[in-house]
């Protein structure tokens, strides 16, 4: 058989290892810190100037008579960041239907331990930045990143029980759907009520498609468009309205069978979000140019230990506090497999809030310095929150492995694990 030259063969090794790549789990994760990586190293280069350069670059775009050119900063976080929302409104929905929030006594756990991620991140943010307009970031530090806070845990090894990892998307689902709450009613200041109509209409649009039983998802784009123009009209960041789109997305699947519209979607949406969007969310907003914060003047400093401390101390003892006060209560039990240390690991993991925190970093703060301040801490915090969240997960696997001459029984393995805080 003729060897294959290397004109053919290095296309299908390539296309053979991208495909290995994107089943990888710690992908997503993997992509966003290089992304990031490249921002901050270009930020901070001799060619930064050029940084600026691309992210202000007009991007000419006419549709139907109307001039749509905006700048790329503009196209990644106001179009691109709103098809990212669409996918967690969709996420969202499936867990209500029949996932992890598809009860009360089965979100109790999770959503008590988020809300205690949530609270407790920006109390101490609060004590550290009382005044105006520093105040203003306090939900900076209350957002988990799911993409990031997996791939740590992926990279941690399967030792870990899935139990974590169910518990810990959980809650940063409920984590999105805090941030997303939080977003619109205190990030949309001035809301004009002449923007409704047009939310309206569009959903009104959208239930009456899904009504006739129209499939295609194109053909929902131009009620989408309606609703994120009405956003905008509202004056509320339009993002949410994929949020809202997401929501409204049947997630049980058709009375003839087949796929849910949401889960159908959304997987198709998956690798666009995961290795287009949230990369390229992290390329436009990570670059940071240290040189240019100026921690001397009034409230840098205090952001940026306030961001940092909130996201690597407050979010697992929010988290830790809440969930321990629920078990205590008895008003939940920790899932089997799942102790002490593994809620301590969830916590540390949750302290990654990179994507929406910078996201929510942007709407808080107007003054450039105090938004670069902000985004350094949720860049530092988050790297210290997965380092010791990556080492503190080696521990924890460490105690799931079979011991010694084991083998793979599952009893000797549960002998082994130490869930002394099971009720």
């Amino acid at each position: 058989m003729p060897r294959p030259s290397l004109r053919t063969s290095f296309p299908t090794r390539l296309s053979s290892w991208f495909s290995r790549f994107a089943h990888f789990e710690p992908a997503g994760g993997i992509l966003l810190l290089v992304a990031a990586a490249v921002a901050l190293t270009w930020a901070n280069s001799p060619a930064a100037a050029s940084y600026e350069g691309f992210l202000h670059a007009l991007v000419p775009v006419e549709a139907f008579g109307f001039d749509l050119s905006r700048d790329v900063h503009f196209w990644i976080n106001e179009i691109l960041m709103t098809i990212f929302f669409l996918a967690v409104g969709m996420e969202i929905r499936r867990e209500i239907q029949d996932g992890a929030l598809a009860g009360l006594r089965q979100a109790a756990l999770p959503l008590a331990a988020a809300l205690g991620g949530a609270i407790a991140p920006a109390l101490i943010y609060l004590s550290m930045n009382g005044e105006m307009p520093l105040r203003a970031g306090w939900a900076v530090p209350t957002a988990t990143d799911i993409a990031f806070a997996l791939g740590v845990l992926a990279l941690v090894g399967r030792s870990v029980p899935g139990e974590v990892r169910i518990l810990l998307l959980a809650l940063a689902i409920i984590d999105d759907i805090v941030a997303v709450l939080i977003i619109a009613a205190f990030y949309s200041d001035g809301l004009d009520p002449a923007g409704l109509p047009l939310v309206a209409a569009g959903v009104l649009a959208v239930l009456g498609m899904q009504r006739l039983g129209i499939a295609s998802a194109w053909a929902y784009l131009p009620a989408g468009a309606l609703v994120w123009l009405g956003m905008v009209k509202v004056g509320a960041h339009p993002a949410l309205a994929g949020v809202l789109l997401g929501l409204l997305t049947p997630a049980a699947a058709p009375a003839g069978g087949g796929e849910a519209p949401a889960a159908r979607v959304q997987r198709k949406l998956h690798p666009w979000v995961t290795f287009g969007i949230l990369p390229a969310f992290a390329l436009a907003n990570a670059g940071v140019a240290v040189g240019t914060i100026d921690l001397a003047l009034p409230g840098a400093r205090p952001v940026l230990l306030g961001v940092l401390v909130a996201l690597v101390a407050g979010k697992p003892l929010g988290i830790a506090a809440a969930t321990w006060l629920v078990v205590r209560l008895g008003w939940c039990r920790l899932p089997p497999a799942v102790g002490w240390r593994e809620i301590t690991l969830v916590g540390l993991l949750a302290g990654i809030g990179f994507t929406m925190s910078i996201f929510v970093a942007m709407l808080a703060f107007a003054d450039g310095n105090l938004l670069g301040a902000a985004k350094l801490g949720v860049l530092l915090g988050s790297l210290i929150a997965a380092i010791l969240g990556l080492i503190w997960g080696r521990v924890v696997a460490a105690r799931h492995r079979p011991i010694d001459g084991a083998g793979g029984d599952p009893s000797v393995r549960s002998a082994s694990r130490t869930g002394s805080g099971r009720p």
